[in-house]
């Protein structure tokens, strides 16, 4: 794996952000985060000024790592490097995407969920691969099934992770990390609810690191 991939897998934990009002809520989003453990995001291009969310992140916390999500055109890929994205993660399996940012060298998390979709991972040469939507393709057995003709492979699912599963999933030794929206919810950022957030960060961090102890 590079050294985004072993960052984030080290910390276990990936929040998929949507903002909607990125001027007001990056920067202390940004802090919440740090402060619970988990100094990573994936900001989605699902809402208008992405790109500005990223850079503003960045801009507060140097450090934190930081993605773009829901990236599917070649122009979203610019937008995100423009801003200072370390990551890409699209939804599906798009050989062109890959190719670019391969060119751009940045690291991509392609969305996978087929033995179709491992296989042109595997011919790109890709380590990391997003599972997803992680519990309605199958969830952890499906995961297990799939390592088997492709072990080569570390999986970050991503939907319908929440507190109760986080475990199940941290403690497999496919998984690299989870991503989910549970402690940055609609409800959370909109209302500014920095604490709460910061105390599901660090119950994930919690879980993710007693599951792999245990």
């Amino acid at each position: 794996m590079n050294e985004i991939e072993k960052r984030i897998q080290s910390i276990g934990v990936v929040p998929v952000i949507k903002l909607n009002n990125p001027e007001r809520d990056a920067a202390p989003l940004a802090k919440a985060l740090v402060e619970g453990g988990v100094p990573v995001a994936e900001v989605t291009f699902r809402a208008a000024g992405a790109e500005k969310a990223i850079k503003a992140m960045r801009e507060a916390y140097p450090d934190m790592l930081v993605g773009a999500g829901t990236v599917l055109t070649i122009s979203q890929v610019d937008e995100a490097i423009a801003a200072g994205a370390q990551f890409i993660v699209t939804p599906g399996m798009d050989p062109d995407l890959v190719a670019y940012c391969q060119k751009k060298d940045i690291a991509i998390f392609p969305g996978c969920t087929t033995p179709t979709d491992y296989h042109t991972a595997y011919k790109f040469g890709l380590e990391v691969l997003k599972f997803f939507p992680a519990e309605q393709s199958g969830g952890l057995a499906k995961i297990k099934a799939m390592s088997a003709p492709f072990p080569m492979f570390k999986v970050m699912p991503t939907g319908g992770i929440s507190l109760k599963n986080l475990a199940e999933y941290a403690k497999t030794p496919i998984i690299a990390a989870c991503g989910g929206s549970y402690m940055v919810t609609a409800d959370l950022i909109d209302n500014q609810k920095w604490d709460e957030i910061t105390d599901l960060c660090k119950q994930s961090v919690a879980i993710v690191k007693e599951a792999r102890n245990a």
